[in-house]
């Protein structure tokens, strides 16, 4: 078994916020309608792709009726569904749907995770349960060491992630630049390239459009010298 094959197996074991713990565990119960007659995931959620990747993909949190529900990070929602159409696009995904463990779905040279590995009420995690789970991120990340670049979905991930960098010894951008869409922070490690999250509340509203997220891989592309 490999390191991130046991990382995997803690990550879903793991118990540390009781909030969290419940909420997922309430919400695998209760579900919602449209997947009455599905058997929820209602654990922690993982990181998922190509163990040597060179692009890691980091976002926020599971959501309550897609990871939460399916097992597999940014799968069964329409974040989910923009962003593997997105890694499709740039060749890293084989397909461009992710909708459940069993889909036959691999990644190419990519990793996608999260800094917090339960689904959060209202998607939002107290800062306790944020610090709780961290050292899963941090584990991971030391772990993917043929990391290139860093692609931080939203300012949550934009933060976490120069934050574990600089905790790591790796000597990151002061000041850490300010978060917004296509934003670039160099560091002595990877490339970190800021995206607006791709939630329904920047899609629906055209803050972020396919072409403005597909810039952000094709940049991750040129970096990792794909062309």
């Amino acid at each position: 078994m490999s390191q991130l094959e046991v990382l995997r197996s803690e990550i879903i074991g793991c118990a540390r916020c009781p909030r969290l713990v419940a909420w997922r565990q309430r919400v695998a119960v209760e579900k919602r309608a449209a997947f009455a007659d599905e058997t929820y995931w209602g654990r922690p959620v993982p990181g998922f792709g190509d163990p040597a990747a060179r692009l890691v993909v980091v976002g926020l949190a599971p959501a309550a009726h897609g990871a939460n529900r399916t097992g597999r990070m940014f799968t069964g929602d329409r974040s989910g569904d923009w962003l593997y159409r997105a890694l499709h696009r740039a060749g890293f995904a084989s397909q461009p749907t992710s909708v459940g463990l069993d889909d036959g779905l691999q990644m190419r040279d990519a990793w996608v995770t999260s800094p917090v590995r339960c689904a959060p009420p209202d998607n939002k995690p107290s800062t306790s349960e944020r610090d709780n789970c961290l050292p899963w991120l941090e584990a991971e990340l030391r772990l993917l060491d043929r990391t290139e670049v860093v692609v931080c979905l939203g300012g949550f991930a934009w933060g976490v992630v120069h934050r574990l960098l600089a905790g790591a010894g790796i000597v990151v951008a002061r000041p850490r630049p300010k978060f917004g869409h296509a934003v670039e922070s160099t560091t002595e490690g990877p490339l970190l390239i800021a995206s607006y999250h791709p939630s329904q509340q920047n899609t629906f509203t055209g803050r972020l459009t396919e072409e403005m997220f597909d810039s952000v891989f094709s940049r991750a592309r040129v970096h990792l010298g794909l062309g």
